[in-house]
């Protein structure tokens, strides 16, 4: 008997060693995977940014030019800025999707990391009796020995009872770990896979823009002006200067990028109010394509 508490004590050792290395090993994988996709994400946002002053410079510059190419500069510039308003999406959706789930991980791997604990409080409690069990039998008398052997087989039974649950625990973190990962990158590629579907089509917009761009009228318009000669009216009036005065609150300044941007997200919430969530639709199509 006590022989084969040993055997199963140890078995147990085993199995909790397998235990503590998956749930350390997706503890550290999912840390770094929060961190570099959380990065990913401020990254992305950061382009955005870049993005909507290459549009207020383009806006600025185009204040400065001759008429064909201020109408070919604004149009593209709309089209700059409306790929922002999907970045700006794409952005939001990778906190949702991505981010937030990898952050509220660390919760689940804490409470496995409880289970763990307590069972290796149990187990602790085995050796400790079996190891009492020993040094009686050397120089104790045999009732004191019986008395032993049935706190040995105790803790040997709640050992035994609390390392079933543990591994059940184990089991249902390691099936939902598995899970999780799938959805999650499931997940961040469907959202690539819009934000540059929608992306390539602005800028096969923008292309066009800037390949019906008339130089020669342009041309015309400029040798006129260095003759001194305006035939050409131009009845487009100059969009409004972008340019902040450097007195301008920075509070103020950011109001106002804010605002281009907002009155510019009119028209992409229109392309988005046609889907109900273009994530799972992309997936559908992704799942009826491969059946």
């Amino acid at each position: 008997m006590d022989l084969e508490i040993i055997i199963l004590s140890e078995i147990r050792k085993i199995k909790v060693r397998v235990m503590e290395d998956t749930v350390t090993n997706a503890e550290k994988s999912f840390g770094q995977f929060c961190s570099l996709l959380a990065a990913y994400t401020r990254k992305t946002a950061r382009l955005r940014d870049k993005a909507d002053q290459l549009v207020k410079q383009l806006i600025d510059f185009a204040n400065t030019e001759n008429p064909e190419m201020r109408a070919t500069l604004r149009n593209f510039a709309e089209d700059l800025a409306k790929v922002q308003d999907y970045r700006q999406a794409e952005v939001e959706r990778l906190e949702t999707k991505v981010v937030n789930p990898l952050k509220l991980y660390g919760v689940q791997i804490k409470q496995t990391r409880a289970e763990i604990k307590k069972f290796k409080s149990v187990r602790n409690n085995e050796i400790k009796q079996l190891e009492k069990l020993e040094k009686l039998r050397q120089k104790s008398p045999s009732d004191r020995q019986t008395i032993a052997e049935t706190s040995v087989q105790r803790a040997s039974v709640d050992a035994s009872h609390t390392s079933h649950q543990l591994e059940e625990t184990v089991d249902t973190f390691q099936k939902q770990k598995l899970k999780d990962i799938q959805k999650i990158f499931s997940d961040f590629v469907t959202i690539e896979m819009v934000f540059h579907a929608k992306a390539v089509e602005v800028y096969s917009s923008a292309f066009q823009t800037l390949e019906s761009y008339d130089l020669e009228k342009d041309l015309e318009d400029f040798r006129a002006k260095m003759h001194g000669v305006y035939g050409r009216y131009d009845a487009r009036p100059p969009l409004m200067d972008t340019t902040l005065s450097p007195a301008l609150p920075w509070s103020l300044a950011q109001s106002a990028q804010s605002t281009i941007r907002s009155q510019r997200k009119e028209a992409v919430s229109e392309d988005d109010s046609a889907e109900e969530d273009p994530v799972e639709d992309l997936r559908g199509q992704a799942q009826r394509l491969h059946q």
